[in-house]
C-alpha cells in the first residue's frame, strides 16, 4: 500500500482537508449567494470526500465504529463527512463575524468570565472535535478580550490564507506554531501578559515531538506534552473550549474552567504532567462519546508507535 493510502501514515503527511481551490469556491459561494443556497455545495463535497479520499474514508469508519459500540456503515461516514463539511462552509462567515442566522448556545461562560476576571490571560486548550471557529462568537460577549490562535501556518496554507483574506485583522494576531519551541513561548507569554485568550489544540502528536500515550476510547493513544509543558511553565489558567456542530445552523460552545494554573515542584512535574493530561484526554473521550460525528482527526488517531517517532510513555 502507497504511503498516501497507507491509514497509519504521519497526518501531516495527507493534504490539508479544505484544500485551497475547494476553499475559494466555498468562500465565493458562500459570499455572493448566502449561507442558505451555498449548503447545496455540501452534497458533492460529502460525495467527493467519500468516494475520493479512501483513507479519510476508512479513518472515518474505524473511529465511528470504536466509538458507537458497532460496524459503522456508509450513512454514517457519510453522515460524519457532511458535518466536516458544514464546518468547513460555516469558517467563512464565523470568521468574518458574520454570526447572525446561526443559534449558538454557550455554555461554561462563568468559569471563563472568572478565570478572565482575575486581570491574566488564559490558555484554550481545544482540539479537532467540533469547529474552533465557533469561538469567535465571544467577541459579542467579551468585547474587551483578545483571542490568539497559535496555528502551523506552513502546515495550514489554505485555512491561513482563507484567514487573512476574510479578516485580516485577527490573521495579524496568529502566532505561528512553526517557529522554534522558545519564539513560540515568549510569544505566548507576552500575549497572555497582555490578558489575551490564547488558543491550542492539544490532540494531535506529531512524530518528532514529545508525546503521552493515554487511555482513549479503549486503547492508548499519542497525545502531545507541548501544550501542557507551556502551561506549565507559565503557570496560567486553562480553559477547554468545544464548537460542537448540532446540525443546520445550530453550535453548542463549551468551555470547561480545567486548571487555576499548574504549579509542580520539579520532582513532581512528569507525574502531573501525566495526571493533567490523561484528565483532558478522558475529558475529549466525554465529549467524543456525546458528539461523534463532531470528530475531525480524519486519520489512525491511535497509530502505534514508529520505531523513528519521539520517545512516549505509557
Amino acid at each position: 500500500m502507497s504511503a498516501a493510502a497507507d491509514p497509519k501514515v504521519d497526518w501531516r503527511q495527507r493534504p490539508e482537508g479544505g484544500g485551497r481551490f475547494a476553499l475559494w469556491l466555498i468562500r465565493t459561494y458562500a459570499q455572493y449567494c448566502g449561507r442558505s443556497l451555498a449548503r447545496i455545495l455540501l452534497l458533492p463535497i460529502t460525495l467527493y470526500f467519500f468516494f475520493k479520499r479512501v483513507p479519510e474514508r476508512r479513518a472515518s469508519l474505524a473511529f465511528l465504529s470504536r466509538v458507537l459500540g458497532r460496524p459503522a456503515g456508509w450513512r454514517d461516514c457519510a453522515r460524519h463527512i457532511h458535518a466536516f463539511a458544514s464546518t468547513i462552509l460555516d469558517r467563512v462567515f464565523l470568521l468574518s463575524g458574520q454570526f447572525r442566522g446561526f443559534d449558538i448556545d454557550v455554555q461554561g461562560l462563568e468559569g471563563l468570565h472568572a478565570h478572565l476576571d482575575m486581570g491574566r490571560g488564559v490558555l484554550m486548550l481545544g482540539s479537532h472535535l467540533g469547529s474552533f471557529e465557533v469561538l469567535r462568537v465571544l467577541s459579542l460577549r467579551r468585547p474587551d478580550v483578545t483571542v490568539r490562535v497559535v496555528l502551523d501556518v506552513k502546515h495550514n496554507p489554505a485555512i491561513t490564507s482563507l484567514l487573512a483574506e476574510l479578516n485580516p485583522a485577527v490573521a495579524a494576531t496568529v502566532i505561528d506554531a512553526g517557529q522554534d519551541g522558545m519564539s513560540i513561548v515568549m510569544q505566548i507569554k507576552e500575549a497572555l501578559e497582555q490578558g489575551a485568550l490564547v488558543t491550542l489544540l492539544a490532540d494531535r502528536a506529531a512524530p518528532n515531538e514529545p508525546q503521552l500515550r493515554l487511555p482513549f476510547l479503549g486503547e492508548p493513544a499519542p497525545f502531545p506534552r507541548a501544550p501542557w509543558q507551556i502551561a506549565a511553565t507559565l503557570g496560567v489558567p486553562i480553559s477547554l473550549c468545544f464548537g460542537l456542530y448540532l446540525g443546520g445552523n445550530r453550535y453548542r460552545l463549551v468551555f470547561e474552567r480545567f486548571s487555576d494554573g499548574l504549579h509542580f515542584a520539579r520532582k513532581d512535574r512528569d507525574a502531573g504532567l501525566r495526571d493533567i493530561m490523561a484528565r483532558y484526554a478522558a475529558y475529549l473521550e466525554q465529549m467524543a462519546r456525546a458528539y461523534p460525528y463532531n470528530w475531525f482527526n480524519f486519520y489512525d488517531f491511535w497509530q502505534a508507535p514508529r520505531p523513528d517517532s519521539a520517545r512516549t510513555e505509557p
